[in-house]
């Protein structure tokens, strides 16, 4: 069974849903959910601290897909990719440094276009 979890962001009015991928780094988010945040705005990227340090896995990797959502060690950082990011050459979004993929949104990701910096963020499983 995939899990499944919320990403809620109240200001904005946005929910989300997603799955999360049978990877170590899946496994450690599901384990430490609910986590609420404040998110940080990099093109069209959010990313937000969490509450874990989490190794890079083998397959990390910097360039990714829409709807991806990965952990970034450097800032222990869960991130949302919807799109450009400041190290993107072309459409294809393009992660500050590799990160580990363990999730993707099932819904529309384009929403994102509403956040601000320092919205608060909430990220719950989905049972």
């Amino acid at each position: 069974m995939s899990k499944r979890i919320k990403i809620k962001i109240p200001r904005a009015n946005i929910e989300l849903e997603a799955e999360l991928y049978e990877t170590p780094t899946g496994t450690a988010v599901w384990g430490a959910l609910p986590i609420t945040s404040n998110v940080n705005t990099w093109g069209e990227e959010i990313y937000f601290s969490i509450p874990l340090e989490l190794p890079l896995e083998p397959e990390a990797r910097a360039t990714v897909e829409i709807g991806e959502i990965g952990y970034w060690d450097v800032g222990r950082s869960m991130c949302i990719f919807w799109g450009r990011t400041p190290a993107s050459k072309d459409d294809k979004p393009v992660a500050a440094s590799p990160v580990n993929i363990f999730g993707k949104v099932i819904t529309d990701v384009k929403v994102l276009d509403a956040v601000q910096d320092g919205d608060e963020i909430i990220v719950e499983k989905l049972e």
